[in-house]
């Protein structure tokens, strides 16, 4: 038997407007462990295909069997079947590329110097002070930072605030000995940190998960396809990240100056039960893996040239 599904928030009967329903998928989630990953970059996959489409174009890479096909099997496709399937979603397909690393950068600006808000990572409030912090030197001191930094946004079991915070600032301070003046660096407040911290552990509901990219991923996704006014339906493969108050705080930060967001709901399906999620899943992995040109594709802080170098197809895969 199958667990309930989780998550999604499910639209009014009536939605206002023109609406597209679209069709999503993630691959190389690893959940709040960001560093120690094997997949360094995350990819949100959507598609606005029909049923029917879909269908077809998962029969045509399969041959009709059953059963689920995931994108390391197409890989190990001969190219033609790579081509086929891009072409089938030309115009019709989009993905939002996180790097883990970056998208780390980016949670110690939003969290930590600016007011932490469901809008934060996303291009309705990107803070240039994210990109200054991405292009810092990388090396052992840095990495130690970012931990630290991790360490400290835990939500499940995170430990004293104290240690974390204090581990938090002396990493930082060994991160800028001997160099100039760093403005974001050294703009952050131990103060100002626990006081974050201890919202954060009190699970203060105004803050967005620290170390969850997913609802990021998903707004930008939502703003993609919202371009002409229009709202957007989304049917995501089972998450559970993406709760029903969560989800309402995004739609809200989402939304313009009339109060309208672009997000009209959001339903949860098992992958295994929609063609459209399932080719969703296909191009994300393959996006993933840079097999998917950069016409498709949204970087968040992290240049595409540098996801192919970093993340290339073992020879299993190809």
């Amino acid at each position: 038997m199958r667990s309930p599904l989780q998550g999604g928030l499910p639209p009014p009967d009536v939605v206002a407007g023109e609406v597209v329903e679209i069709a999503c998928d993630e691959s190389g989630f690893s959940g709040t462990n960001l560093l120690r990953s094997d997949a360094p970059v995350i990819t949100h996959a959507s598609v606005d295909l029909t049923r029917g489409e879909a269908a077809g174009v998962i029969a045509g890479l399969h041959a009709g069997r059953p059963h689920e096909l995931k994108s390391g099997q197409l890989l190990r496709r001969p190219g033609l079947v790579l081509d086929r399937f891009l072409a089938a979603l030309a115009g019709r397909a989009h993905v939002h590329r996180i790097d883990k690393q970056s998208f780390l950068v980016s949670r110690i600006v939003d969290l930590l110097l600016a007011e932490p808000s469901y809008a934060a990572g996303t291009s309705l409030a990107r803070d240039p002070r994210a990109e200054a912090l991405a292009g810092h030197p990388a090396g052992p001191p840095w990495d130690a930072f970012l931990a630290a930094f991790a360490e400290l946004a835990r939500t499940k079991r995170p430990g004293p605030i104290g240690p974390r915070v204090d581990r938090f600032f002396r990493t930082r301070d060994l991160l800028v000995r001997g160099t100039p003046a760093d403005p974001v660096l050294d703009a952050l407040d131990p103060a100002h940190v626990r006081a974050v911290v201890t919202r954060l552990d009190a699970e203060d509901k105004a803050i967005p998960p620290p170390l969850e990219p997913l609802l990021p991923a998903l707004a930008e996704t939502v703003l993609f396809w919202s371009r002409g006014g229009r709202r957007v339906l989304v049917v995501h493969d089972e998450q559970s990240a993406l709760t029903a108050g969560r989800l309402t705080r995004l739609q809200r930060a989402l939304a313009g100056p009339d109060g309208a967001s672009p997000l009209a709901g959001l339903v949860t399906v098992d992958s295994r039960d929609d063609p459209r999620v399932q080719v969703a899943d296909l191009l994300a992995g393959m996006a993933r893996r840079g097999l998917v040109t950069d016409a498709l594709v949204e970087a968040q802080l992290v240049p595409p040239e540098a996801v192919r170098q970093r993340e290339r197809p073992s020879p299993g895969q190809r």
